[in-house]
């Protein structure tokens, strides 16, 4: 039974920085693409960042890249978000999940999200 557990979140100043972490189990890294993705009040959920179940390389959006850093401690079954530079635009509840996600260049999208954590809220105050 896959199951992600995300944690972490809090309010946060603009300029700020925030460490999520979501503790997974039912799967391996080498089953699953891993992501983290992003949804505000009103909008369209937003992919932020994956680890590649292929390669275990991470790949960020276009909104994420050079902010954000995803890691993973696969001994400890968790993958981690680094956000720094926070912005208000980055005020979301983050989810951790499975899914998909393909190339535009160097960015990433991820889609077709299967499994999901209960979501950790991330608010950055102007």
């Amino acid at each position: 039974q896959v199951q992600l557990v995300e944690s972490g979140g809090g309010l946060v100043q603009a300029g700020g920085s925030l460490r999520l972490s979501c503790a997974f189990s039912g799967f391996t890294l080498d089953d699953y693409t891993v992501g983290w993705f992003r949804q505000a009040p009103g909008q369209e959920r937003e992919g932020v960042s994956c680890i590649s179940r292929v390669n275990g390389m991470t790949y960020y959006s276009d909104s994420a890249k050079g902010r954000f850093t995803m890691s993973s401690d696969a001994a400890k079954n968790t993958v981690y978000l680094q956000m720094n530079s926070l912005k208000p635009e980055d005020t979301a509840v983050y989810y951790c999940a499975t899914g998909k996600f393909r190339m535009e260049g160097d960015v990433a999208h991820m889609y077709d999200f299967t499994s999901w954590g209960q979501g950790t809220q991330v608010t950055v105050s102007s």
